[in-house]
């Protein structure tokens, strides 16, 4: 009677502990949203230097992203400028199609030219669907063959939430196009590799046609938000009010999608909110490895009989300001059978900020290292009679 009572009893307490420490998880998570002071129906926050999510809500929910969708056209422009596929002064004229689309414009007139200069900047700083479309048809040679290589990249980037019906964001009359929070920021991470973007967002007024057509950047942040570097707005009466925005401080990069707010102002304080609470609330780190921990593989059968494990040296760790002690446990393998492909995974340096693991570091094969063979052994017989 007294073990049956005792075993109640345990089992009263471990559910008890089960109970509050689920409490205590909806009570920081309450914190944190009563903090952040978000107003929107999806956003996500995003370290853009190491791909963790510090914040996210509904983050994988289809959206209408509006002309935030022109994140992915924007890319696909500057991957063909970096190929060299276009250069920024070429010239691009403007089709029956790009001319009539509505929104927001530059007013192009069919036959009317510009450098992908200009276009890139008109879509960049006010958002212009003309310009898009003109610079979609340039690049893809039709506006439906864009379209098609937007969807292709999105595959490629391995969005499995997002599906574009034109290059716009224009949603008035689309079935089928919509986006998520994690898949833009994703995009925007990718943008903001090609160092030229910054030529653009960084515009707060510019001017076209020798003056006479102003671009007024949408993106208030522009003006206002210290370290900002981008991104898009975007606003249909479907999407509400929308925004990617990326910021710089102390060498840590972020990206906050926020969609689906009521108001213009709601989404610039919902962006501005993630960005203050990632920038106030996280830093990154340099992993110290000790290189003399990690010791050679023996490769069984191998043409060569050991391998050095090799790791990223520049890469950085996302970490809580005032976290615990930085430790490291390494994890390496012996012995290998052969062949060993490039890139195979030989170990691990397992990362812990006091005891909770942060980061998983992957040790790689820097080489193929094929199977010995039997011609190999009786080369090698004959060389040493």
């Amino acid at each position: 009677m007294v073990i049956t009572m005792k075993k109640t009893l345990i089992f009263i307490l471990a559910l008890t502990l089960c109970f509050l420490s689920v409490s205590v998880a909806f009570a920081e998570e309450a914190k944190k949203e009563e903090r952040l002071e978000l107003s929107a129906n999806s956003a996500i926050l995003m370290c853009m230097d190491t791909g963790d999510i510090i914040y996210e809500r509904n983050a994988y929910e289809h959206c209408s992203p509006a002309s935030v969708t022109k994140v992915m056209s924007i890319l696909l422009v500057l991957e063909a400028i970096d190929s060299g596929k276009i250069a920024l002064t070429d010239e691009v004229p403007a089709s029956e199609t790009a001319v009539s689309m509505g929104g927001s414009q530059i007013w192009l007139e069919v036959g009317e030219t510009m450098t992908v200069d200009e276009l890139l900047k008109a879509v960049v700083v006010a958002s212009a669907n003309d310009a898009c479309v003109a610079l979609g048809e340039f690049v893809a040679g039709s506006y439906t063959g864009f379209v098609k290589m937007m969807n292709d990249r999105a595959t490629e980037l391995g969005l499995e939430n997002t599906n574009f019906e034109n290059s716009t964001g224009l949603d008035d009359t689309v079935t089928s196009h919509y986006s998520c929070a994690y898949d833009i920021a994703v995009m925007a991470t990718e943008v903001m590799k090609h160092e030229i973007i910054g030529n653009y967002t960084g515009i707060w007024l510019d001017y076209l046609r020798g003056g006479k057509t102003e671009l007024n950047n949408t993106n208030k942040l522009v003006n206002t938000y210290k370290g900002i570097t981008g991104l898009k707005t975007g606003t249909t009466s479907n999407a509400g009010f929308c925004l990617c925005a990326t910021a710089e401080r102390e060498g840590m990069n972020l990206v906050a999608v926020v969609l689906g707010s009521d108001t213009s102002e709601d989404r610039f304080n919902g962006a501005t909110n993630l960005l203050d609470f990632g920038f106030a609330n996280y830093e990154l780190i340099t992993p110290e490895i000790d290189e003399s921990k990690i010791t050679e593989v023996k490769i069984l059968g191998g043409k060569e009989k050991s391998l050095k494990p090799s790791f990223n040296a520049s890469e950085q760790i996302l970490v809580s300001r005032g976290s615990g002690e930085i430790s490291y446990e390494y994890n390496i393998n012996e012995e290998m059978p052969a062949p060993i492909s490039k890139n195979d995974n030989l170990g691990t340096i397992v990362v812990y900020s006091g005891e909770e693991v942060i980061k998983t570091i992957y040790l790689k094969s820097d080489r193929n290292i094929e199977t010995v063979s039997f011609s190999d052994i009786f080369k090698k017989l004959l060389n040493n009679i």
